[in-house]
């Protein structure tokens, strides 16, 4: 038997347009992965990540990344009063100065997708910031089917 630490692979094949099987290859070549399989991969696992935040009780972390004009009045006592209000999802930030008048701003969180989600469109949404984004990822493996674990070859 093999290490049980490492994933059971299965293979299975995917029919998809020449114009995108190319990107693919590209972002394979950029990227530095191994293969194609392994680009698949990744990007299910961000599907999925996504997916499972979306629901609001996964516990997520991530980055809420705002730029604004600081010379905006009484924004940023309004993006400070935003994360007072919510210093338990909040476990870092950083502040930079991008020019004379942008600033960019980094918060690290931690928390329920839900909560989070609604900080990130509540720091998004207040008047003067001109970009937001939040970027997640999930802090516990994606559920994994119990038939994943069946040995090479078995089938139901």
């Amino acid at each position: 038997m093999g290490n049980t630490d490492e994933p059971l692979l299965r293979r299975f094949s995917v029919s998809m347009p020449a114009d995108l099987v190319g990107q693919l290859d590209a972002l394979v070549g950029r990227k530095g992965l191994a293969n194609r399989s392994h680009a698949l991969a990744e990007m299910v696992r961000a599907y999925l990540v996504d997916r499972e935040a979306a629901r609001g009780t996964q516990e997520i972390a991530g980055t809420i990344t705002l730029v604004y004009d600081h010379h905006k009045r009484d924004l940023q006592a309004g993006l400070t009063e935003i994360q007072h209000d919510h210093q338990e999802l909040i476990i870092a930030t950083m502040h930079v100065h991008l020019d004379h008048h942008r600033c960019l701003e980094i918060l690290t969180v931690r928390g329920k997708s839900r909560p989070v989600r609604d900080l990130a469109d509540r720091l998004m949404a207040t008047r003067g910031v001109t970009h937001g984004r939040l970027t997640v990822i999930a802090t516990t493996s994606p559920k994994r089917s119990p038939r994943a674990n069946h040995p090479r070859g078995a089938h139901s």
